[in-house]
């Protein structure tokens, strides 16, 4: 029996000046929908925002905030995480998933920042990204959450919104976030990481990946993926 073509999923035709327009249309109604967007994670310095980041791969950032809520009591600076003993740190850590080499990461890091960097998590992208375990999404959640430095987070959510509100047909976080830097405004209306933070608000709440809000979405008017199951 021959096998049944795969159905093609319809694409939406990208314009990029069509979707700059298009974000200066949303960005203002979601800044007044969720005006209290901000990061999820929990954190008090710069070091253990970039803990955080790390153990939120394929995990939740609830489940992170539960775990952080002691590992920040236990591992208080820079130096408590370079000496940690691994076994022990791997325990502390293992309900966030690929424990191992998280801890891996989070004790190199701390480690290349005590080193390489005179115990101050560095504050540029080229810096942050020799760090163990840190990409271009990491390093620009610290940039833009702990030294107010413009910065995108292409996260799951965004990712999606994205492709669904036409504003770029890359899904590849890295394209995607170069992609959105053209047509964001770096700084106005809070710039690229409250653009992130709305986003991710927006997908957590009503653009849902199984099944978007649509009726009840303040930007379906301007989506051109609102109503249309195909687009999803």
């Amino acid at each position: 029996m021959a096998k049944k073509a795969a159905v093609k999923k319809k694409k939406i035709k990208v314009v990029q000046s069509e979707a700059k327009e298009r974000v200066e249309k949303i960005f203002p109604i979601l800044k007044k929908t969720y005006p209290d967007a901000k990061i999820a994670l929990e954190f008090d310095t710069p070091f253990h925002l970039l803990v955080a980041v790390i153990l939120s791969a394929q995990c939740t950032d609830v489940r992170v905030n539960i775990v952080t809520k002691d590992l920040f009591k236990k591992y208080q600076d820079v130096k408590d995480y370079a000496n940690a003993d691994i076994e022990q740190f791997q325990e502390d850590i293992r309900s966030t998933g690929f424990y191992k080499n998280k801890a891996k990461s989070i004790i190199g890091a701390a480690k290349a920042v005590i080193n390489e960097h005179g115990g101050k998590v560095p504050d540029t992208m080229e810096e942050l990204l020799e760090l163990p375990g840190v990409g271009r999404k990491t390093a620009n959640c610290i940039l833009g959450n702990a030294y107010n430095t413009p910065g995108i987070t292409c996260d799951t959510h965004v990712i999606r919104l994205s492709r669904r509100l036409g504003l770029s047909e890359n899904s590849d976080p890295v394209k995607l976030e170069f992609d959105l830097m053209e047509i964001v405004p770096k700084k106005r209306l809070g710039g690229w990481t409250m653009f992130s933070h709305v986003i991710i608000w927006h997908g957590r709440n009503i653009c849902k990946a199984r099944k978007p809000d649509c009726k009840n979405c303040p930007i379906a008017e301007y989506c051109p993926s609102a109503n249309d199951p195909e687009l999803w």
